[in-house]
């Protein structure tokens, strides 16, 4: 299988640019993602992301953590960008996710010769980490590596609350769609302190990225160049409805899609948390989320072991790599 992405055909019959166009549209009033809070942030007006008009980048860095067709031997090429859509209170990524002025803000040149670093230092593909919020940017910035001899799959790591409208102006410009499928209800969302309708739009989304790319699809070294691979992190308590996700994978997308069943649940210190998501996810409670997987016959993925939060979490606050320990 090729490992050229997607949207360098598209660069090459001039429909990239008219994608990014069309995203640009959105940005002011932004209405990129489900909020559509409407802010001028061309004018300089801040969205319910946090975020006006520039991007952001808290970190580019090779990430040897993620799912195994990810990262390969060498690392997925991971940008992780500040800001959120959604800006769960007990997020991993806290300290970028939770603080739209972490990092520094990067030009679309910028952050092109940040693709093509990762790129020469031999990382298995580009992975755009809560981009959503800043998509048209970061596109441009996609289309100038991609002139520029960019070569690597796309990879969209996103909470998967997202418009359906955005995602069909990625068609062909994301190679792997890796959504975080939260919550299985609407009161576990509201619970968690989520939109109402983020079950609803998140199902929609992740439907119309299976749409787009199909089932995970690896080459013949093992690393993902096309396809879905569906995330949920388990919660203290079942505070995510699991089983309820699970069951919209397996009835939905159905029983061989590539799910990775995340144990890394750990508080970040010194934010505010109800519980049970005040503590770090017990063993027994993660154990029925995999007899869950089970029993739904979702076959196709991963699972972690009970102390992954000691591997799993980032601190954005290393000086060299936030997963470096």
């Amino acid at each position: 299988m090729s490992a050229e992405p997607g949207a360098l055909e598209l660069r090459r019959r001039g429909v990239l640019g008219e994608r990014i166009a069309a995203l640009a549209e959105r940005l002011d009033p932004c209405t990129l993602c489900p909020h559509r809070c409407g802010a001028h942030r061309r004018s300089g007006e801040v969205g319910q992301c946090g975020l006006g008009a520039e991007v952001r980048l808290a970190r580019a860095c090779h990430h040897r953590g993620e799912e195994p067709p990810l990262s390969g031997t060498r690392g997925a090429g991971t940008l992780f960008f500040a800001g959120c859509n959604l800006r769960c209170g007990y997020c991993q990524n806290h300290q970028i996710s939770r603080d739209p002025g972490a990092g520094a803000p990067v030009t679309s040149q910028a952050l092109a010769r940040e693709m093509l670093g990762l790129q020469a230092a031999g990382c298995h593909n580009v992975e755009l980490v809560t981009a959503t919020p800043v998509l048209p940017l970061v596109l441009e910035a996609l289309d100038i590596a991609l002139g520029a001899g960019l070569c690597l799959p796309l990879v969209h790591n996103t909470s998967a609350y997202e418009r359906v409208e955005v995602l069909r102006l990625l068609d062909g410009v994301v190679d792997v769609y890796l959504p975080d499928l939260k919550y299985g209800t609407a009161e576990a969302a509201v619970a968690c302190g989520a939109p109402a309708d983020y079950v609803e739009r998140s199902q929609a989304a992740v439907l119309e990225m299976a749409r787009q790319v199909g089932p995970l699809a690896l080459d013949a070294a093992g690393l993902a160049r096309r396809g879905l691979l569906v995330r949920h992190l388990v919660l203290p308590a079942d505070r995510a409805a699991t089983s309820s996700v699970l069951g919209f994978v397996a009835l939905e997308l159905g029983p061989r899609t590539a799910v990775s069943l995340m144990a890394q649940y750990r508080p970040p210190p010194g934010l505010p948390l109800q519980p049970p998501l005040d503590r770090p996810l017990h063993a027994a409670e993660y154990d029925a989320a995999v007899a869950a997987l089970e029993q739904w016959g979702l076959t196709a993925g991963w699972t972690q072991t009970p102390d992954a939060a000691e591997t799993y979490v980032p601190d954005f606050d290393a000086p060299r790599h936030p997963f470096e320990g």
